[in-house]
């Protein structure tokens, strides 16, 4: 396979151009975007660009004041959770389990339904590579205007590996020859409605994932999989991560978490005209009381994002490159991503 598309911005010295994360002695971190002649101002003094440009990643760099910074160019995580959003993002320690478990390769045909932000089209697009494909379905256009934006800035303009859609999974999937995809991403509000699109979409032994924010949003695609009969038992967890301080003999959890972001469900495929073999596990009592399997769109926790918001976000996308990249990062990295 041949480089993968922007990796010559992520090596090598920096460049007028390079977006740079610079951490101070506290674990503050501020981003800017490198430009001959421009300085870096801080409440600690300020150093220009220059200093920076032609000098390799991890250098340190001090302000006026004599305050120092190790500069590094971020991270992909670093950059998913302060870049411009409109929906939520899917956090990165759920989007390194999406790939794995997904086993999504390079080469992939890999559809996407819920483009979002494009956090999770990024680490898609690293996984499939240039050689692959992924086809990201969105509903909203502005949604799609931010994802477009994200990923071009990451990867330094458009991917050939990437087509973004705007419109509804079932009829983009109709659009394409049957079994045309290996794997199939669900990041939605309603993933249960879209499992005869996902069979027309996959082709045998491919693999269904879907991201889901609450538990009966789970229960109900885990259901509509096994009655629908044409899928593998369905696989339901989460993951949960605890950062730890270590100092010396002071070794503890850390007092912030990375708790609960979404739950994540997998299936795959099975072969033309071939059902499951009926379930040999008993159910619990009433865990199949009918009344209590009624759901409503309140119970699914959908949160609207503001009109308000959405132009916020659009302005700052649209701003030169020398507006806001010295401004302090809105979140650390072990900071949750807000909705």
């Amino acid at each position: 396979m041949s480089e993968a598309t922007g990796a010559a911005q992520r090596r090598g010295l920096f460049r007028p151009g390079d977006r740079v994360q610079l951490a101070d002695t506290r674990g503050r971190l501020n981003t800017i975007v490198l430009e001959v002649g421009k300085t870096f101002h801080s409440h600690r003094g300020s150093f220009g660009h220059d200093q920076l440009i032609g000098q390799p990643e991890g250098s340190v760099v001090a302000t006026s004041e004599g305050r120092q910074y190790v500069a590094m160019r971020p991270l992909l995580a670093d950059f998913v959770l302060s870049m411009p959003r409109g929906a939520a993002v899917v956090y990165p320690k759920d989007a390194g389990q999406i790939v794995q478990m997904a086993d999504i390769y390079p080469g992939a045909a890999v559809i996407e339904a819920g483009a979002g932000s494009g956090a999770l089209t990024m680490s898609l697009l690293r996984a499939v590579g240039d050689a692959g494909r992924l086809v990201s379905v969105e509903r909203r256009e502005d949604f799609a205007v931010i994802a477009r934006a994200n990923v071009e800035s990451w990867f330094g303009g458009p991917h050939p590996a990437w087509d973004l859609r705007i419109g509804e999974l079932a009829e983009v999937a109709a659009e394409e020859e049957a079994a045309s995809f290996d794997r199939l991403v669900l990041d939605m509000l309603a993933p249960w409605e879209n499992v005869e699109a996902a069979f027309h979409a996959l082709g045998p032994g491919g693999v269904l994932i879907a991201y889901l924010a609450t538990t009966t949003q789970l229960s109900r695609l885990v259901e509509t999989l096994r009655a629908d009969g044409r899928f593998t038992e369905p696989e339901a967890w989460e993951s949960v991560v605890r950062g730890w301080h270590a100092d010396g003999l002071a070794v503890r959890p850390e007092h912030r978490m990375i708790g609960h972001t979404g739950f994540l469900v997998r299936a795959r495929r099975l072969a033309d005209s071939v059902r499951a073999p009926e379930r040999r596990r008993r159910p619990a009592p009433g865990a199949h009381d009918q009344e209590a399997l009624q759901w409503t769109p309140e119970d699914l926790g959908l949160r609207e994002v503001s009109d308000r918001k959405l132009r916020r976000v659009r302005r700052s996308l649209e701003a030169p490159p020398d507006a806001p990249p010295d401004a302090p990062t809105d979140a650390p990295p072990d900071a949750p991503p807000d909705a």
